[in-house]
């Protein structure tokens, strides 16, 4: 006899896989029901690979917890499990469900702490677990880098192999250390290209000033390497046409590492836009604001190419885009720095950008190096409207608005460095299975483009 309460928290409709359910607003008196059901081997089978497919770790049972027409539900399942592969297995379970009454802040604390116990999705849940993982090596040893290593740490599909660093005695072992790599597959800058030799290293991550991203894209995918490069992809379209010629003549892969588009709260905002409960897009206002020391390398016009726009403003700019499915038509922008000193001397404080698409979606932003405030992102519709706040940190998303006329709020459970773990997973299963990434090159490009009419309409052209 085996227990399991896996304990799932979605607003979503049960005809859409328990994903968009109207929050809970005022209950019933708490009743018991208790019962027990048999599945039939296909039914039982889809509930043992997943349902919904994001939480793919159901076993020998599962409990749900969701709001559905004004009531909190509960369903555990409790029972014996026979072995699914048997053509006439049936899941016999005994339920228990209840009722009860429940305000919205207390609906949204529990979603939270039920949440943080599931699994997050996984591109790479029905991976060969014989299979051996895509190996990469980590080009540049800085923040970024150690996120992304991490984040592969935490996948079943994603090793890191190698590391490439101007460090190798210092930062090189360490981190050598930290994820077994052998001394022979530590590279230096200049020895960089003798990778095309170690079987190990199937594609690298590039987590490097804007301005070398271009360079050492284009050398991997000489030395026969996929390519899995920060935004933004580089620092002019010029170069990111480069790179993706770069990448196609050697027949491999380039994706960007937008990890929004691989977030499951993202993509619970696309699927509701695209439902129509919040109608006709109109208009969205967002902003990612930040403070970068003086002295840091994304201050530097030579090693960042841009100011704000090319690593906080790009992240509204592209899930806009991403959103709408369309390409900006119309720029406005002005660009400001009010700080006296040195820490601004190569490029803008702050800047504030509109943009207009060929549907009359209007769009307003906003980005700045010097300035305390929030990541986020309001998407108005003509019913309903949408915001996420924090919208673009690496974990706490908070999605809230009215969707159908009801007032939504969910917390997302993914605990960082989950954004990174789950695009990689992506990326490797591309590699795997030989299909086209989700953002590649073009994706960076067309931001790039966007970025150059931006500058441009502030006055400041950056090429």
């Amino acid at each position: 006899m085996t227990r399991l309460a896996i304990f799932i928290s979605i607003i979503a409709p049960i005809h859409s896989r328990l994903r968009e359910s109207v929050l809970p607003q005022h209950g019933q008196s708490a009743v018991w029901y208790h019962g027990t059901v048999a599945l039939p081997h296909s039914r039982a089978k889809r509930l043992e690979s997943g349902l919904p497919s994001i939480f793919p770790n159901l076993a020998t049972g599962f409990a749900i917890v969701l709001g559905h027409i004004g009531t909190l539900v509960g369903i555990q399942f409790q029972g014996q499990r026979q072995p699914i592969d048997q053509p006439n297995a049936r899941l016999s379970r005994s339920i228990r469900i209840q009722c009860c009454s429940m305000d919205r802040r207390d609906f949204t604390k529990l979603s939270a702490s039920v949440l943080a116990g599931t699994s997050l999705p996984s591109f790479a849940r029905n991976a060969d677990a014989s299979m051996k993982p895509v190996g990469y090596a980590a080009i540049g040893l800085g923040s970024i880098s150690d996120i992304f290593m991490r984040a592969c740490a935490n996948s079943q599909t994603a090793k890191i192999t190698a590391l490439v660093t101007g460090h190798p005695d210092t930062k090189g072992a360490k981190y050598a250390a930290m994820y077994g790599i052998p001394k022979t597959s530590i590279y230096t800058y200049e020895s960089f290209d003798r990778i095309l030799d170690n079987k190990d290293v199937d594609a690298v991550y590039v987590g490097l000033p804007n301005s070398m991203h271009c360079e050492y894209t284009v050398r991997a995918a000489q030395a026969a390497k996929h390519v899995l490069c920060e935004k933004p992809m580089a620092i002019s379209s010029a170069e990111c046409r480069k790179m993706i010629d770069a990448c196609r003549q050697a027949n491999v892969k380039l994706m960007i590492g937008y990890r929004v588009h691989y977030d499951p709260t993202w993509m619970q905002v696309i699927k509701i836009i695209g439902s129509g409960k919040i109608g006709q897009l109109q208009s969205f206002h967002g902003g990612f604001f930040g403070q970068q020391p003086a002295g840091t390398w994304r201050l530097s016009r030579k090693l960042g190419g841009g100011g704000a726009l090319m690593d906080l403003g790009i992240y509204t700019l592209n899930t806009i885009r991403h959103i709408t499915g369309e390409e900006p038509a119309e720029f406005t922008a002005v660009l400001s720095t009010r700080e006296q000193g040195s820490r601004f001397a190569e490029m803008e404080q702050s800047m504030e950008w509109t943009m207009k698409f060929p549907s009359g979606i209007l769009a307003s932003c906003g980005c700045s190096y010097g300035q305390r405030g929030p990541s986020t992102l309001s998407i108005n519709g003509e019913k309903g409207y949408l915001v996420m706040e924090p919208a673009f940190n690496y974990e706490g998303g908070r999605l809230h608005g009215e969707v159908d006329g009801q007032q939504i709020d969910q917390l997302s459970p993914g605990k960082h460095p989950f954004q990174f773990t789950l695009e990689t997973e992506h990326f490797s299963d591309c590699i795997r299975n030989n299909n086209e990434p989700e953002s590649p090159g073009e994706e960076g490009l067309k931001d790039m483009l966007a970025i150059e009419a931006i500058y441009k309409a502030a006055g400041a052209p950056i090429a």
